[in-house]
């Protein structure tokens, strides 16, 4: 009687065990679904697949697109305007290779290679059109780029914010004048007629005309992208200053930093993203420096000061029917513009800064 008394005892009640056991088996069981529906056909992944998804249940990017077609219909117009008038007629740089004619098109035109590069670089009103055109953009780089940081920390530094918004104003309106225009207002305030000409000539300096002299023509180019540009460059600089944190400002000024020291390790820090941005984007056009504003002054000061990179394909292309010389001179541009622009990218970020792309 005690024996089976501690038996009993010992063992534990019959509805545990088969609890237990039921449970051992209905995960067994659920192991057994789970990989079944993992491997089968029509499991859950594969049911995600067959619904456009992907191995992670994710959709798929032409998933995505068919649900928010609506949205993506607003890319069309864009699309379709870089597709046609940016990329299709990339097409057209086959002229640099032909002796081009109008009249036999592009399929009848004789293939002559690399004949016309090698025209271009010996022709001399290339090479000085390019040296030209190197000497501006390295004075646009040097004194155009920084004007509008400048003045945007000038503007920041401001207290009056109803004198801050009228110098905006007034340095904003210069980019809306055509170059026409802006040529002409030079014209009447520094040629031969203007009131510079006669302040030097009450002086005793007579024939006085910056406008037609070839020696100071540069500078007088550079000078007049800055007075055009200046005020519509300081957006976006003037945008990034105020973004800054003034956090920073509060916390510079009370380690003891003045104006100067503020601006030097807090604004120009902060600056640092779009300078590099900007610059690399204004190198990647340093073979451009501005086809109307040159093509309006070259007859005043000459082509020997005036000629550049876009004035002699007008010229040599359009004007003189050398289809293939002035393409190839126009392929030989972008060429060397998306070089510098790769280049500049990656100087950028071996620098620490995160580059254009």
């Amino acid at each position: 009687m005690a024996v089976n008394a501690r038996t009993s005892a010992s063992d534990p009640p019959g509805g545990v065990v088969d609890t237990a056991r039921a449970g051992a088996l209905g995960e067994k069981g659920a192991r057994g679904a789970t990989s079944a529906g993992d491997g089968a056909p029509g499991g859950a992944r594969g049911g995600n697949r067959g619904r456009g998804r992907d191995a992670r249940g994710r959709a798929t990017t032409w998933t995505r697109m068919k649900r928010e077609r609506a949205t993506y219909l607003f890319i069309v117009p864009g699309l379709l305007f870089f597709l046609i008038f940016a990329y299709l007629p990339l097409a057209g740089n086959v002229v640099a290779f032909q002796d081009y004619s109008p009249y036999w098109g592009i399929g009848g035109s004789e293939w002559v290679g690399l004949e016309n590069f090698a025209a271009m670089f010996n022709d001399p009103q290339f090479m000085r059109a390019l040296t030209n055109t190197l000497v501006i953009s390295f004075l646009q780089i040097v004194f155009a780029f920084p004007a509008p940081i400048l003045l945007a920390l000038l503007l920041n530094s401001l207290i009056s914010e109803r004198i801050k918004r009228v110098v905006q104003s007034i340095v904003y309106l210069p980019h809306f004048i055509s170059w026409v225009i802006v040529i002409a207002i030079w014209q009447q305030v520094l040629g031969g007629a203007g009131p510079v000409a006669e302040l030097f000539s009450a002086i005793g300096i007579d024939g006085v005309n910056i406008m037609s002299d070839p020696d100071t023509f540069k500078a007088l180019v550079v000078s007049q992208v800055i007075w055009k540009d200046i005020g519509w460059g300081t957006i976006i600089f003037f945008a990034a200053i105020t973004s800054i944190p003034n956090e920073l400002y509060e916390a510079a000024a009370v380690d003891g930093a003045g104006s100067m020291r503020r601006t030097w390790h807090v604004t120009l820090p902060g600056l640092v993203p779009v300078i590099t941005l900007l610059l690399i984007l204004t190198i990647g056009n340093v073979l451009t420096v501005g086809f109307e504003q040159l093509l309006l002054q070259q007859p005043a000061v000459g082509s020997a000061a005036a000629e550049v990179l876009d004035t002699f394909v007008y010229y040599r292309g359009i004007a003189g029917g050398d289809w293939g010389l002035s393409t190839a001179a126009g392929l030989f541009k972008g060429v060397i513009g998306t070089i510098l622009v790769i280049a500049a990218n990656k100087f950028a970020k071996r620098l620490g800064t995160e580059g254009l792309f």
